[in-house]
C-alpha cells in the first residue's frame, strides 16, 4: 500500500477480498479494505469523489504467489475488466476531478492498458528499480479547470 495512513478518513480502500494469508516467505499479508467491492462495478454514486486512485492488479503470477496474494492478479477477461475499471473511476469522479492510475509494465506495456480508455493522461512519472511502474494523472473534463 502506498497510503501514509491507511485509516485516514479522507481515503477509502476498496478491494474484492478480505483475507489474511501468508506469502511464500512466511510474511503475513492482511487485506482489510474499508469497502468490499469490485472496481468494475463500484458501489458509489456518480460524481462521488474529487480524487480516485486506480491501482489494479498487473501480474499473471500464480494465485499463491506473493504478488498475487498481496495485490491480486489479472484474471481471464482482464482487458475488459481494466476498461470497465477506467469507466467506473471516471463515473464516480467529479467534473474537474483527478484520477491517479498506477501500472507496472512487468507483463503488459502501459500503452496496451491506455488503449482501454478513451481518456488521455495529463502527465506521469516512472518509478521503481527498473523504471517499469507508471504513475499517470488524468483530469475529468468539466468543473473549473
Amino acid at each position: 500500500m502506498f497510503w501514509f495512513d491507511k485509516r485516514d478518513d479522507r481515503a477509502l480502500f476498496l478491494d474484492k477480498r478480505r483475507e489474511v494469508c501468508t506469502d511464500p516467505q512466511g510474511r503475513e499479508i492482511v487485506i482489510d479494505p474499508d469497502v468490499l467491492g469490485d472496481f468494475t462495478d463500484l458501489p458509489f454514486d456518480d460524481e462521488s469523489f474529487s480524487l480516485v486512485v486506480f491501482d489494479p492488479p498487473h501480474t499473471f503470477n500464480g494465485k499463491n504467489s506473493a504478488m498475487a496474494q498481496k495485490y491480486g492478479r489479472l484474471e481471464p477477461g482482464w482487458r475488459e475488466g481494466i476498461a470497465a475499471g477506467f469507466a467506473e473511476c471516471f463515473r464516480v469522479l467529479r467534473a474537474g476531478g483527478t484520477l491517479i492510475f498506477k501500472w507496472n509494465e512487468h507483463r503488459v506495456p502501459v500503452k496496451t492498458v491506455l488503449a482501454m480508455t478513451p481518456e488521455k493522461p495529463l502527465f506521469g512519472h516512472l518509478s521503481g528499480r527498473a523504471a517499469k511502474t507508471h504513475w499517470l494523472v488524468f483530469m475529468k473534463p468539466g468543473g473549473d479547470q
